[in-house]
């Protein structure tokens, strides 16, 4: 369904170099980011109470450049979205001809392409959860250029980074059930499809025309506030969806409780971060939020922060040993309404569901 080797081509193409910096600096830059990642472990480990599980797959951190970035998503998503297509494709029982795939895998190649370049200037570094999985990716030229964009000190800022994309790291080498509940979440939302290309197409068109009228000052900033997940409206997938939205609002405001929570004593400037970095996540222009609203950055950007508030309230209401409980299974991972009430999870979880072990 989708050219993923023109998608990397096409976003390499499309994507700039970075900050510039010696061959000096850079080999610094590298050096730096492997030993803060290094050092996060600790830190992380000692905050959330948790540990990898034994026997399990050894993380390794890559610090990589924006190509580097590209062909590990183009291998990830591939893993990912191939399977999803497939399976849309096989419930709506239509099978394009040689002709049409061919077309339509280089036209979305294209568009995958495009998504790439915008996200791989942007992104910091990930866990790779899918693809080849089991990697920390730091992308070494955002990081420099956002730190020298917000003007904090380097050191504190690459450390801080690592803090929370270790956290990921930790999640899920700690609760290896967590990529499995989420690979049955993807193939749930195939199995409950009900579109077809015409539909899809119709609403694709209602999402851009939407965007269109925010970029020329005619439509309401909220006009389309889920971007393509607008396309989703089977109650079945939303639900899928609403599943999904919470687990990631879960490990997305766990990594920003710990990167906060480690404190002044291990990050000294840690309370500027926060908030130079609360600016960079509000977009830099009218084209830029557009853009993030389609790709579904907003809503992203809501995760962290129902994410934050229900990890904070649980922490303050059960104390960490509490909060960790929600990772004892499925059945206890936090429904989409009970974010921002993390009192209702406690009431539900904590009363009713043996211990995770500590």
């Amino acid at each position: 369904m989708v050219d993923w080797d023109l998608a990397g081509r096409t976003a390499r193409r499309l994507t700039g170099a970075g900050p510039e910096t010696t061959r000096e600096e850079a080999a610094a830059v590298v050096a730096e980011l492997h030993s803060a990642a290094a050092i996060a472990v600790a830190h992380v480990e000692e905050l959330t109470g948790l540990r990898p599980v034994p026997g399990g797959p050894v993380p390794t951190v890559a610090v990589v450049d924006r190509p580097g970035w590209i062909d590990s998503n183009t291998t990830g998503m591939a893993a990912l979205l191939d399977p999803l297509a497939d399976g849309l494709q096989a419930a709506s029982g239509t099978t394009p001809g040689p002709l049409a795939t061919a077309i339509g895998s280089r036209a979305t190649g294209v568009q995958a392409g495009g998504v790439l370049a915008f996200l791989c200037t942007r992104v910091l570094g990930q866990y790779e959860v899918f693809g080849s999985g089991g990697r920390l990716l730091l992308v070494a030229p955002n990081i420099v250029e956002t730190e020298r964009r917000l003007g904090v000190d380097p050191s504190d800022f690459r450390l801080w980074v690592c803090l929370h994309e270790v956290t990921h790291q930790l999640q899920f080498t700690a609760v290896p059930w967590l990529r499995g509940y989420l690979e049955e979440q993807i193939a749930a939302f195939a199995e409950a499809t009900d579109l077809t290309p015409d539909v899809l197409r119709e609403r694709l068109s209602d999402v851009l025309r939407s965007l269109t009228d925010v970029v020329r000052g005619t439509g309401a900033d909220d006009d389309a506030p889920q971007g393509l997940m607008a396309l989703i409206r089977d109650p079945e997938q939303r639900a899928v969806l609403d599943r999904v939205t919470a687990v990631m609002s879960l490990v997305e405001g766990h990594a920003e409780f710990v990167m906060d929570g480690v404190g002044p004593d291990v990050v000294p400037s840690v309370r500027t971060l926060r908030k130079r970095f609360a600016q960079r996540r509000k977009g830099r222009g009218p084209i830029d939020r557009v853009l993030r609203r389609l790709l579904g950055l907003e809503q992203k950007m809501q995760q962290y922060a129902d994410g934050r508030v229900f990890v904070a309230g649980v922490v303050e209401l059960a104390g960490m040993d509490g909060f960790n409980q929600v990772w004892a299974g499925p059945e206890n991972l936090p429904y989409k309404e009970e974010l921002t009430e993390p009192a209702r999870w406690v009431q539900r979880v904590l009363e009713s569901r043996p211990a995770f072990p500590a």
